[in-house]
């Protein structure tokens, strides 16, 4: 492989930890939008369900399109194979599963919706481009501490990732309205185990790719909910005079 043909998608992940790191400064400044901190008169909303499927689709469906334009010669290897088919599975979860068991929700302003669209478009494009046409790995890649490691890590955070959002969506009873003190799982240590969970399954899958591209997109993921982490704990501190003081924000025993 000469160093030329990686060279753009080296780019692009590198751009994409700057990305992470704007975002998160950018969210520091100007809230998230989205779900309860959604302004009741803010105007071009989109339904939660239609917005959560539409916005997380492209990372399912370009690598899909990536791989049936493309000879896709990496892809036969096993490892390659592998790893994209956890960040398929990851996808194929939240954009085919997850927002069909959301219970209401409110309307995600479009703008917010478009941004993730964009994003999971270049992150689809860039994930599976990697692993479909350059990453090299031997075939027993799959027996090497750092993929085993990572897979488990991977497989660990997403179970926390939809144990979490399982338990948020059945906080309140059939009929009730009002937000409620999360409990149980690791909603007992940390206060966004949801985002917990996404972060441990996204260094676990860039630690299994050893790769920048898998490194960055684990960077990205960690600077946005970090910051959306923090958001969500100084509101249920200012909102519930309750709520338990040793949580963490995001990871268990450290912050």
């Amino acid at each position: 492989m000469e160093p030329a043909e990686v060279f753009p998608l080296d780019a692009l992940a590198y751009l994409q930890c700057a990305l992470g790191f704007l975002g998160s400064l950018l969210l520091r400044q100007a809230a998230s939008s989205y779900g309860r901190y959604v302004s009741p008169g803010a105007a071009f909303g989109v339904p939660a369900r239609a917005a959560w499927a539409l916005q997380e689709l492209p990372s399912l469906a370009v690598p899909l399109w990536v791989c049936a334009r493309t000879a896709a010669e990496r892809l036969r290897r096993a490892p390659n194979r592998i790893l994209l088919a956890m960040f398929l599975l990851h996808y194929a979860q939240r954009s085919l599963i997850f927002p069909f068991l959301i219970r209401g929700g409110k309307p995600m302003p479009l703008y917010t919706c478009v941004l993730a669209f964009m994003f999971c478009v270049y992150n689809g494009y860039l994930q599976s481009r990697y692993l479909s046409q350059y990453a090299v790995y031997t075939d027993d890649w799959v027996t090497d501490p750092r993929f085993l490691v990572g897979f488990c890590l991977w497989l660990i955070g997403m179970l926390i990732n939809i144990h979490s959002d399982h338990i948020l969506r059945n906080l309140r009873k059939p009929g009730e309205t009002g937000y409620k003190i999360p409990r149980g799982g690791l909603f007992e240590y940390v206060t966004a185990a949801n985002y917990f969970g996404e972060v441990v399954e996204w260094c676990g899958y860039g630690l299994a790719s050893w790769s920048i591209q898998g490194g960055a997109f684990a960077l990205f993921t960690f600077c946005i909910l970090l910051t959306r982490a923090q958001q969500h704990h100084r509101w249920y501190l200012e909102k519930f005079e309750d709520y338990p003081k040793f949580r963490k924000i995001i990871i268990p025993f450290l912050f």
